[in-house]
Protein backbone atom coordinates (compact mmCIF):
# COMPACT_ATOMS: atom_id res chain seq x y z
CA UNK A 1 0.00 0.00 0.00
CA UNK A 2 1.77 3.23 -1.22
CA UNK A 3 2.38 6.41 1.88
CA UNK A 4 0.13 8.93 2.13
CA UNK A 5 1.89 12.14 1.70
CA UNK A 6 0.99 12.85 5.43
CA UNK A 7 2.69 9.63 6.27
CA UNK A 8 5.76 10.18 4.22
CA UNK A 9 5.97 13.93 5.81
CA UNK A 10 6.19 11.78 9.66
CA UNK A 11 8.73 9.90 8.06
CA UNK A 12 11.17 12.35 6.97
CA UNK A 13 10.66 14.21 9.63
CA UNK A 14 12.36 11.12 12.08
CA UNK A 15 14.54 10.17 9.36
CA UNK A 16 16.07 13.19 9.50
CA UNK A 17 17.65 12.42 12.76
CA UNK A 18 18.60 9.03 11.91
CA UNK A 19 22.00 7.69 10.96
CA UNK A 20 22.39 5.12 7.68
CA UNK A 21 22.29 1.29 8.74
CA UNK A 22 23.06 -0.05 5.78
CA UNK A 23 25.62 1.08 3.23
CA UNK A 24 25.66 -0.02 -0.24
CA UNK A 25 28.91 0.00 -2.19
CA UNK A 26 30.33 -0.36 -5.36
CA UNK A 27 29.63 -4.03 -4.90
CA UNK A 28 26.15 -3.30 -5.12
CA UNK A 29 23.14 -5.60 -3.73
CA UNK A 30 25.41 -8.79 -2.22
CA UNK A 31 23.62 -11.28 -0.05
CA UNK A 32 25.13 -9.67 3.09
CA UNK A 33 23.67 -6.24 2.10
CA UNK A 34 20.31 -8.19 1.59
CA UNK A 35 19.88 -10.05 4.86
CA UNK A 36 21.26 -7.22 6.60
CA UNK A 37 18.76 -5.04 4.63
CA UNK A 38 15.82 -7.19 5.90
CA UNK A 39 17.13 -7.77 9.55
CA UNK A 40 17.36 -3.70 9.63
CA UNK A 41 13.40 -3.38 8.19
CA UNK A 42 12.10 -5.74 10.93
CA UNK A 43 13.81 -4.31 13.79
CA UNK A 44 13.73 -0.28 12.79
CA UNK A 45 10.78 0.12 10.29
CA UNK A 46 11.87 2.99 9.11
CA UNK A 47 15.51 2.96 7.67
CA UNK A 48 18.69 5.26 6.19
CA UNK A 49 20.71 3.82 3.60
CA UNK A 50 23.55 4.97 2.45
CA UNK A 51 24.77 4.20 -1.34
CA UNK A 52 28.15 5.06 -1.92
CA UNK A 53 28.04 4.37 -5.90
CA UNK A 54 28.94 6.98 -8.35
CA UNK A 55 26.57 7.10 -11.21
CA UNK A 56 23.23 8.56 -10.13
CA UNK A 57 21.49 5.74 -12.52
CA UNK A 58 23.07 2.89 -10.92
CA UNK A 59 22.48 4.89 -7.08
CA UNK A 60 18.20 4.95 -8.19
CA UNK A 61 18.62 1.73 -9.61
CA UNK A 62 19.80 0.58 -7.22
CA UNK A 63 17.25 1.89 -4.32
CA UNK A 64 14.36 0.47 -6.75
CA UNK A 65 15.86 -2.96 -6.09
CA UNK A 66 16.01 -2.59 -2.29
CA UNK A 67 12.46 -1.68 -1.82
CA UNK A 68 11.63 -4.11 -4.43
CA UNK A 69 13.42 -6.99 -2.91
CA UNK A 70 12.37 -5.79 0.59
CA UNK A 71 9.00 -5.29 -0.06
CA UNK A 72 9.34 -1.85 0.82
CA UNK A 73 8.54 1.72 0.28
CA UNK A 74 10.25 4.84 -0.89
CA UNK A 75 9.81 7.31 1.59
CA UNK A 76 12.95 9.96 0.47
CA UNK A 77 16.36 10.14 -1.58
CA UNK A 78 18.82 12.76 -1.41
CA UNK A 79 21.48 12.54 -3.14
CA UNK A 80 23.28 9.47 -1.49
CA UNK A 81 20.55 8.33 1.06
CA UNK A 82 17.42 7.03 0.88
CA UNK A 83 15.25 6.56 3.67
CA UNK A 84 12.83 3.36 3.22
CA UNK A 85 9.96 2.05 5.17
CA UNK A 86 7.87 -1.28 5.64
CA UNK A 87 5.54 -1.90 8.18
CA UNK A 88 6.25 -5.01 10.95
CA UNK A 89 2.96 -6.55 11.69
CA UNK A 90 5.12 -7.63 15.29
CA UNK A 91 6.79 -3.94 15.78
CA UNK A 92 9.60 -4.03 19.08
CA UNK A 93 8.38 -0.73 20.42
CA UNK A 94 12.18 -0.80 21.74
CA UNK A 95 13.69 -1.08 18.31
CA UNK A 96 11.21 0.41 15.71
CA UNK A 97 12.14 4.00 15.36
CA UNK A 98 8.66 4.80 13.59
CA UNK A 99 6.93 4.04 17.33
CA UNK A 100 10.05 5.64 19.30
CA UNK A 101 9.66 8.76 17.44
CA UNK A 102 5.63 9.31 17.80
CA UNK A 103 4.75 11.67 20.49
Amino acid sequence: MPLTQEQKKQFKSIGHHLKPVLIVADNGLTEGVLAELERALNDHELIKVQLRIIEREDRLTAINELCKVGNAELVQVIGKMALIYRKNPKVNRNLSNVARYQA
